[in-house]
């Protein structure tokens, strides 16, 4: 799957210079930055989120986790939410995980995490699950709508947390066995590490 003509025609006609960069298809951050083997840090993670019950998009650098607490105080809203699948079709006709930036396409704004915003350029998703666009951060600064905030937290905690979780029910169930685990286990301790790394 390409990247959406739409999309295309729509940088093009704010004269934004990309690069679009071909990959296997990919379905997370994560296999995105091994495949193009770039750091997590200088690849937006886009996520569709409802502040009010308003529809936003936001964006905080891929090894980052949302945390919806701080765009809650950020935004001073009553309640922040992420969109569930139906919402991201109906708002943007796409699937979750090929998310872009571009929120005026859909009449949205962009919620940009600080992280994210000193980056130089960045990848971003683009619609596509085997395309992806390079592009300058200041570029995507001007021709959106964008409020700037911490949004985000480093993921490497959250990440050994979650596994540490979905490790136990696994081993519980017998899906695992316990040499196996050990295994994993390590795994998910490199890339937190991995992540912490690149985060500098």
């Amino acid at each position: 799957m390409s990247i959406p003509s739409k999309i295309l025609d729509y940088l093009k006609k704010n004269a934004i210079e990309i690069r679009v960069v071909h990959h296997k298809k990919v379905y997370t951050i994560h296999d995105l930055a091994a495949t193009l083997r770039e750091k997590l840090n200088k690849i937006g993670k886009t996520l569709l989120i409802k502040v009010d019950g308003k529809p936003y998009l936001i964006m905080v650098p891929g090894h980052y986790y949302l945390d919806l607490t701080k765009v809650k105080k950020a935004l001073k809203a009553k309640k922040v939410e992420l969109a569930d699948e139906k919402m991201i079709k109906k708002v943007l006709d796409m699937q979750p995980g090929a998310l872009h930036p571009f929120a005026k396409i859909a009449g949205l704004s962009l919620l940009l995490d600080k992280g994210l915003a000193k980056a130089a350029e960045a990848v971003v998703r683009a619609g596509s699950f085997t395309e992806s666009l390079r592009m300058r951060v200041k570029d995507l600064k001007k021709m959106e709508d964008v409020t700037l905030g911490d949004f985000g937290k480093m993921m490497a905690p959250k990440v050994k947390k979650a596994a540490r979780v979905v490790l136990k029910q696994a081993m519980k169930k017998g899906y695992v066995v316990k040499k196996e685990a050990k295994k994993m286990r390590k795994a998910v301790k490199n890339v937190a590490k991995k992540s912490k790394k690149r985060a500098k």
